[in-house]
């Protein structure tokens, strides 16, 4: 009894059946949302200026939330601004991405400065914690090249100035936020707190952390690329994306003092290795400086009258030692270099140029370095031969036998040397050697009171 008979098939499931499972099923979602897999969000942390590798970490990231079906992204923020070029490319990933970005600045304390003020106004839900600031978004260091007209200056920054207000406002309008506000950040360089930015409808929530962050999120609705996304980030999980060592090495080299420091290591490397051919280590170092430079100079805004002035400075520093010019011409290399130091980067934002901090020590290291090795490479050329036959001449000599005709054998550096000199001489008698002729010494008498014997 109650039991199927073997080789009966199981009866099919009814209508009624079915419809009792989808409910039992819809009833277990609402009462255990807790049961079910949390939806996870990217968490994206950026404390940096905007680089190069900034762009293609957040640009990967995004894609990769994207096809991993990730909820939103969130650009964790603070920032003093940076390049032009990588802020556009987030920009453009950001306003095109196939799921929500929101940019958070934090921590309390953080800025969202310049560049980070435009990439927040793009964001789909801009945030911000208690103690930060956003704004001036002034584009500085990009028309005030070297050797131009003043008038031509002023008006390359007045096109660049109002191509950056009609890109911000534009931005700012997509995005539903307040247009005047954008326009004065690039214009006037104004910045503003987050609860006034908030206030302003600058940006749309203040959170102080990142789980008031995700309960502010929750329920809200996105229109993005013609589709609507409503956001469901209770209990969702955080995942928090780390740059790899890749963006890790082009985030550091990338960085103006690191760029310029390894420059100057290639030159000095490459100098020692062509002054003292062999040495090998010198060059290959060298070598891989000065290819991780060039690398972090295509990232950054560089000023070829810069580094002419560095090289410059390297080929003062060679004449110092080969033309008398009593220091001249190395109290030149140095001004060179400190000012070729100062004008390697075009940007005038502080995280953008070398550090003063930076370009002392290394002006006077560098200088010392190139005065040392040119002094010690002249002096090893200077030095006369003390090996090998030419090595004798000077040296002392006993002589061993001689004959009238001043003609005998000397007994020097171990070795009995034909040898001719005054007819005087006698076995016993201290001699100089001369000159060397063939295989044959000449020499002369040992004045008495120089005598070593």
């Amino acid at each position: 009894m109650g039991r199927h008979k073997k080789g009966h098939a199981l009866p099919e499931p009814s209508v009624a059946q079915i419809g009792v499972l989808c409910i039992l099923t819809w009833m277990i979602v609402l009462l255990f949302p807790g049961q079910l897999p949390a939806s996870e969000i990217t968490v994206l942390e950026i404390q940096d200026a905007i680089s190069p590798a900034t762009a293609s970490f957040i640009a990967e990231n995004i894609d990769k939330a994207a096809a991993s079906s990730r909820l939103a992204v969130i650009i964790q923020l603070d920032t003093p601004g940076g390049l032009d070029t990588a802020m556009r490319e987030i920009i453009q990933k950001e306003m095109n991405a196939p799921i929500p970005v929101i940019v958070y600045v934090f921590p309390p304390g953080g800025r969202a400065a310049s560049a980070g003020a435009i990439i927040t106004l793009a964001a789909d839900i801009a945030a911000m914690a208690p103690g930060t600031n956003i704004g001036a978004a002034h584009p500085v260091g990009i028309g005030g090249g070297a050797g131009g007209e003043k008038g031509e200056s002023s008006t390359m920054t007045e096109k660049v100035t109002n191509d950056a207000v009609a890109y911000v406002r534009s931005i700012a309008r997509e995005r539903g936020r307040n247009e005047q506000w954008a326009q004065d950040a690039v214009k006037k360089s104004i910045s503003t707190p987050a609860h006034e930015a908030l206030k302003l409808k600058v940006i749309d929530m203040v959170a102080t952390d990142m789980n008031d962050l995700l309960k502010q999120l929750d329920g809200r609705t996105i229109k993005k690329s013609g589709r609507t996304f409503m956001l469901s980030t209770k209990g969702a999980k955080v995942v928090t994306e780390e740059m790899g060592l890749r963006y890790r090495l082009l985030a550091v080299i990338s960085n103006p003092n690191i760029a310029y420091i390894l420059m100057l290591i290639g030159l000095a490397g490459i100098f020692f290795e062509l002054s003292s051919p062999g040495a090998i280590l010198p060059g290959v170092i060298g070598g891989i400086s000065l290819i991780l430079a060039f690398f972090a100079f295509q990232t950054l805004p560089v000023n070829y009258a810069g580094i002419a002035l560095i090289i410059l400075a390297v080929i003062l520093f060679i004449a110092e030692v080969k033309i008398q010019s009593f220091g001249l011409l190395t109290v030149g290399g140095l001004i060179s270099l400190v000012l070729g130091s100062i004008l390697l980067f075009r940007n005038q934002d502080i995280y953008m140029r070398v550090s003063l901090g930076v370009i002392l020590p290394v002006t006077l290291l560098f200088a010392a370095f190139f005065v040392a090795t040119l002094y010690l490479v002249v002096k090893v050329q200077r030095t006369s031969s003390v090996s090998g036959a030419q090595g004798i001449i000077g040296e002392r000599a006993v002589v061993y036998s001689w004959g009238p005709e001043g003609k005998g054998k000397v007994f020097c550096h171990g070795e009995y040397w034909n040898a001719r000199g005054p007819a005087s001489l006698v076995p016993g008698d201290e001699v100089e050697v001369a000159e060397l002729k063939g295989l044959e010494l000449v020499v002369r008498p040992v004045p008495s009171g120089e005598r070593t014997r």
